[in-house]
C-alpha cells in the first residue's frame, strides 16, 4: 500500500560549470511507490538517482530520505537504501554466490540471517541453480539479477535503479519487472530511470524529463488522458513528405514519424476526413495515446514555449 512520502525532492539542482544537467527538480515519491524518473539521454536521470544515493553532492537544493538530508548526511541516509548504477560493481572472477556473500560482507548482514535471504532471492531471481557460476560468465539479463540480489540482501526501504534493464534482452527486461512489482508489493519502494516509455507505463507514476527539467509528473494513465487534441496513426507510402505536408495543415498540432507511420496530433474537432484529404495520406485511424506520444507532445510544446519567450 502507498503511504506517506518517503523522498522529497525541493528545487533539486546539479551544475557541471555551465551545464545544468538538473534543473530545479522537486517532487515526492511515496512508501511502496514504484516511480520512474523517464526520458532520454541526457535528460538527468542517471544524476537525479546518483544525488539521491548520495554519491554525487547537489549544487543546489534539497534532497530527504526518510527526513535525512542526503546533501548534508549522505552516511545518514544510507542504511535506507539500495543503490544500483548501470555499471553495477560485480566481481566477474567471482561466483554468484560469493558476489552476494561479498556484498551481505559490507552491508553488514547477519551470518545468521543470511541463509534465508539467500534462499529468497534465488527464489525469485532464479538464480539458485547458478550460484557457482563465475559472474563473468552470466548472460547480461542474469548479471542485472544478480546485481539486484547483491543491492536487496540488506533489506532496504528505497530501491533506486539506474537503467536496469538497458541491453538486456526481451524476456529479462520482463522477469525484471516482474521481480520489482513482487518487491513494491513486499513494501520496498523502488525509483527506477529508464529511456524506454513502454516501460515507464509499468509505473504507479513517472516524472518526464528533458534537459534536466521535469516536464510532467503524474500517473501513465493520467499523463496519457490529458494529452490535448486528437490522435490519429496516417498510413502512407512516403512517410516524411506526408509529415512536410500534414505540418502545414491548420489543424495539425504535431505529426511525428513512428516507423512506418505517422502520430499525428490536431485540434479536438477534427475530422479524420480532413486529414485523409491530404496529398499521399491512404489511411487514417484514430489512436489512443502512448506514453511516448505524450513526452514527444510535451518536449515540442516546451521547444515552443522557449521559441516564444
Amino acid at each position: 500500500m502507498i503511504g506517506e512520502a518517503l523522498i522529497v525532492l525541493d528545487g533539486l539542482t546539479r551544475r557541471f560549470g555551465a551545464l545544468t544537467a538538473v534543473d530545479r527538480l522537486s517532487l515526492e515519491v511515496r512508501t511502496g511507490e514504484l516511480f520512474g524518473i523517464v526520458g532520454p539521454d541526457g535528460a538527468g536521470k542517471t544524476t537525479t538517482l546518483r544525488m539521491l544515493a548520495g554519491v554525487l553532492p547537489p549544487s543546489a537544493g534539497e534532497a530527504h530520505i526518510a527526513g535525512i538530508s542526503v546533501g548534508r548526511d549522505p552516511e545518514g541516509a544510507k542504511p535506507f537504501l539500495a543503490y544500483m548504477a548501470q555499471r553495477f560493481g560485480l566481481y566477474e572472477d567471482l561466483t554468484v554466490r560469493e558476489n552476494i556473500e561479498f556484498y551481505a560482507d559490507l552491508y553488514r548482514v547477519p551470518r545468521r540471517d543470511r541463509p534465508a535471504r539467500l534462499e529468497r532471492l534465488y527464489a525469485f531471481s532464479n538464480l539458485g541453480e547458478f550460484e557457482h557460476r563465475l559472474a563473468g560468465k552470466l548472460s547480461g539479463g542474469m548479471k542485472q539479477k544478480l546485481a539486484l540480489c547483491c543491492s536487496l540482501i540488506h533489506h532496504p526501504r528505497l530501491l533506486l535503479l539506474d537503467e536496469p534493464t538497458f541491453g538486456v534482452d526481451p524476456i529479462s527486461r520482463r522477469d525484471l519487472w516482474l521481480i520489482l512489482h513482487e518487491l513494491v508489493a513486499e513494501g520496498v519502494t523502488v525509483v527506477v530511470s529508464t529511456s524506454y516509455l513502454d516501460e515507464a507505463e509499468r509505473c504507479d507514476r513517472v516524472a518526464l524529463l528533458h534537459q534536466g527539467r521535469m516536464l510532467a509528473l503524474d500517473a501513465p494513465t493520467v499523463l496519457q488522458e490529458s494529452m490535448s487534441g486528437r490522435l490519429f496513426a496516417v498510413t502512407t507510402a512516403a512517410p516524411r513528405a506526408a509529415r512536410d505536408r500534414l505540418r502545414a495543415h491548420p489543424a495539425v498540432q504535431r505529426a511525428v514519424l513512428f516507423g512506418d507511420l505517422l502520430h499525428v496530433v490536431v485540434q479536438p474537432d477534427t475530422p479524420a476526413a480532413s486529414i485523409a484529404a491530404v496529398p499521399g495520406v491512404q489511411a487514417v485511424r484514430p489512436l489512443d495515446a502512448s506514453l511516448e506520444d505524450v513526452f514527444i507532445h510535451l518536449v515540442g510544446e516546451a521547444a515552443g514555449q522557449e521559441a516564444a519567450a
